[in-house]
């Protein structure tokens, strides 16, 4: 298979196995969360669940003023890479026409120079992560094989996409081939990985701040 034969069918068969496995996927870890219930709270009610689940999904956005101040470089670097991947995600021209012919809804997107640069600073952010985690005693213990491949995925289409933008490595065609293929591999990653926090986090947040809420405390 040569390289326009690839990218042809990474564009549409490959593409389109790879969205179902992912949606899929996530609907049914999504259903398995679901489906464990959740005990009876006896406890007294003293507030609000509905506010205090509020609360803990806006609050969590933001880190306490301790744990700033004791991991600076690793609170600040979690915040530079989401940002980061949320730009290049939503707001790539491409990937915003990707969207609107999948989803049928678009929206205007930053200027390609822009996205290339923080493209760059997310890669860079990708490799601090890794090094933070390799090198601290108590997050290289508690590391998986899950927490890595996670890493992985994620760094891959990153990659791959910069080096297709800028014309790097490889013939254009070979590499943007190589891209759409590390995307694949990520949706397929995914809802079997720890990347399904791209969804849960919001279930937990939601269960853990009403259930303090229903008792009057902060989560």
């Amino acid at each position: 298979m040569n390289a326009n034969d690839l990218l042809i069918w990474a564009r549409g068969p490959g593409f389109d196995i790879a969205l179902f496995i992912f949606v899929a996927g996530m609907l049914l870890r999504l259903l398995e969360v679901l489906s464990l219930g959740r005990k009876a709270d006896l406890a007294v009610g003293r507030g609000s669940a509905l506010k205090g689940g509020l609360r803990t999904l806006w609050g969590r956005n933001f880190p306490r003023i301790s744990m700033l101040l004791d991991e600076p470089l690793r609170i600040v670097n979690g915040y530079v890479l989401h940002i980061g991947l949320f730009m290049i995600i939503f707001l790539f021209g491409p990937h915003i026409a990707l969207f609107e012919s999948t989803l049928g809804i678009g929206w205007s997107g930053l200027s390609s120079g822009l996205i290339d640069a923080a493209t760059a600073v997310t890669l860079l952010s990708l490799v601090v992560a890794l090094l933070l985690r390799v090198l601290h005693p108590v997050l290289r213990f508690i590391s998986t094989f899950d927490d890595y491949l996670a890493w992985l995925a994620t760094f891959l289409p990153i990659f791959t996409g910069y080096l297709a933008f800028n014309h790097l490595l490889l013939p254009y065609t070979t590499m943007l081939a190589l891209h759409i293929l590390s995307v694949e591999l990520l949706l397929v990653v995914a809802p079997f990985s720890k990347l399904t926090h791209m969804f849960s986090f919001a279930l937990a947040r939601w269960f853990q701040g009403s259930r303090a809420g229903h008792r009057g405390i902060e989560s």
